[in-house]
C-alpha cells in the first residue's frame, strides 16, 4: 500500500480532509471571498476572526511583514465563509503593500463582499527596525446607530484595545 504523508491510504480512508485539492493563491486574490447568508440578520452580534499567521511583502524591499490581524464584525444579510478569508488572507503572502494599505484593503474587501452593519479590521505587525505598527480600518452602515458605533471605536482606538492577548485564545 503506497504511503501518502507519512499514512497509508487506508488509514485516511474515512477522513475528508484532504479529498479536494487546494489551491493556494499566489498573488492578492479578493476573488476567493465567499459569503453566505446570515440567518439572523435582525440581531446585533460580533463575529470575530483572528489570524495569527498574516504575510505580507514590503513593497520597497520586498522582505516579509509578519502580523496578527483581527476582524471584528456585526453581519447584515451576509457572512463570510471562513475558508475563502484564510485563503484570501493567504493570498498577501507575495503582496507588497504598506502595512496600514492591507489592513484597508482588508477591510473594504470584506465590506463590498458582505456589506456588514459594522466592521473593523487591526493589524498588529511585528516591529522591523524597533518600529511596530498596527493599523485600524473600520467602516459602518448608514443606520444611526452604527454610525455612532464606527466614531466610538474609531475616537476610542489604541493600540490592543480591540484585539486581544493570543493567550485568551489558546
Amino acid at each position: 500500500m503506497k504511503k501518502k504523508n507519512g499514512r497509508d491510504s487506508k488509514e485516511l480512508a474515512d477522513f475528508a480532509l484532504g479529498e479536494s485539492q487546494t489551491n493556494y493563491p499566489e498573488t492578492y486574490a479578493p476573488e476567493v471571498l465567499e459569503a453566505f447568508d446570515n440567518k439572523n440578520p435582525g440581531k446585533i452580534a460580533w463575529t470575530t476572526f483572528v489570524c495569527t499567521e498574516f504575510t505580507s511583502l514590503c513593497p520597497k524591499t520586498r522582505q516579509p511583514d509578519f502580523a496578527k490581524i483581527f476582524i471584528n464584525y456585526i453581519a447584515d444579510k451576509k457572512m463570510v465563509e471562513s475558508k475563502s478569508l484564510k485563503l484570501y488572507l493567504f493570498s498577501f503572502r507575495n503582496h507588497g503593500d504598506f502595512h496600514e494599505d492591507c489592513v484597508q484593503t482588508i477591510c473594504d474587501d470584506l465590506v463590498k463582499l458582505m456589506k456588514p452593519k459594522y466592521i473593523e479590521v487591526i493589524g498588529e505587525f511585528t516591529p522591523r527596525g524597533g518600529i511596530a505598527i498596527y493599523p485600524y480600518a473600520n467602516y459602518a452602515a448608514k443606520d444611526k446607530f452604527f454610525q455612532e458605533l464606527y466614531k466610538k471605536r474609531m475616537s476610542e482606538y489604541a493600540p490592543g484595545k480591540y484585539s486581544m492577548e493570543l493567550s485568551k485564545l489558546y
